[in-house]
């Protein structure tokens, strides 16, 4: 695909992804999302899927369909424990997905959800990101964590100009559904 500078080139490097010290993040135990838990959600990933919506996005897609996700003060703050309650009281789900905003500002939330669905429900993890991979792994830290907790990862802006609704999962052309060794977050394939 190329260097991820050239593909897209009003984006800098991902410095923002593992800290935000200028943007107001929720206190450890919890995470601030955009709305309610969804449940027996079939278009964001495969199987029927919960949904956590995060909230807070510094990308600023032009054509975006959650704009109302971008403000970081927005939305509501839940405790993590209380997310794990509710999803687990949602029969017959196979899996999780994380939508935003943007998931991978709130990494350390995410992954401890993540990891929570994994080992007590037996879910598999998915995150959208307006954020590369290799951007997510440059940066490292909590946001590779995160990542490397997931199965599947949907990543890149959204670029109106590349709009595409016949693609699985992703809004652009530019956007890649990849498939994650969970633990290492190694790339197994790609759509």
């Amino acid at each position: 695909m190329g260097d991820w500078k050239e593909t897209y080139p009003s984006k800098g490097p991902l410095t923002v992804v593992a800290e935000l010290p200028a943007t107001p993040q929720p206190p450890d135990g919890f995470i601030r999302l955009s709305g309610p838990l969804e449940h027996d959600n079939i278009v964001n990933g495969d199987g029927l899927r919960a949904v956590v919506w995060t909230q807070g996005c510094p990308n600023h897609c032009p054509g975006c369909q959650n704009p109302e996700t971008w403000d970081f003060a927005g939305g509501f703050e839940v405790e993590i424990d209380e997310i794990c309650r509710r999803l687990s009281e949602f029969p017959g789900q196979t899996g999780l997905t994380f939508c935003g905003g943007e998931p991978f500002v709130q990494p350390r939330a995410c992954k401890q959800i993540a990891d929570y669905v994994r080992d007590k429900l037996g879910w598999d993890v998915w995150s959208f990101s307006g954020f590369t991979y290799e951007q997510i792994k440059e940066t490292g830290g909590e946001a590779w964590e995160f990542l490397k907790s997931l199965d599947a990862l949907i990543d890149g802006p959204f670029i109106l100009s590349q709009k595409d609704l016949s693609l699985r999962y992703r809004g652009s052309r530019n956007q890649r559904l990849l498939h994650l060794e969970r633990g290492t977050g190694k790339i197994v394939s790609q759509e």
